[in-house]
């Protein structure tokens, strides 16, 4: 997961691997089901925490890269999620961008 709190960033491209860390918990979903993802910062000294907590609290917009792959760790893709307050302090997530990692962009 590599969170990157600026809107802006919304429309930029994706970051380098190895902005990416590695989730304490692997979750397999079958193909066509239905599923949920969820991540956390664990240690008060990570550099993205201020930021992210001073948007969810404001609230202010989020965008969210996430890279995943099969279950073999190949295909993988990057895939950025936009996270949107609600005026009744619900948040709307949606799906803004896919990019291929392992083989090339159908774009």
């Amino acid at each position: 997961m590599a969170c990157r709190a600026s809107f802006e960033l919304a429309q930029a491209g994706h970051p380098g691997l190895d902005g990416f860390r590695r989730l304490t918990r692997d979750l397999y979903i079958a193909a066509g089901d239905v599923a949920f993802w969820q991540g956390a910062f664990r240690d008060p000294a990570e550099p993205e925490l201020d930021d992210v907590g001073g948007r969810i609290a404001a609230p202010e917009r989020i965008a969210v890269d996430l890279l995943y792959g099969d279950h073999l760790g190949s295909q993988r893709v990057i895939s950025r999620f936009l996270l949107r307050p609600l005026e009744d302090g619900m948040w709307l997530a949606t799906v803004g961008r896919h990019w291929n990692v392992d083989r090339p962009d159908p774009r």
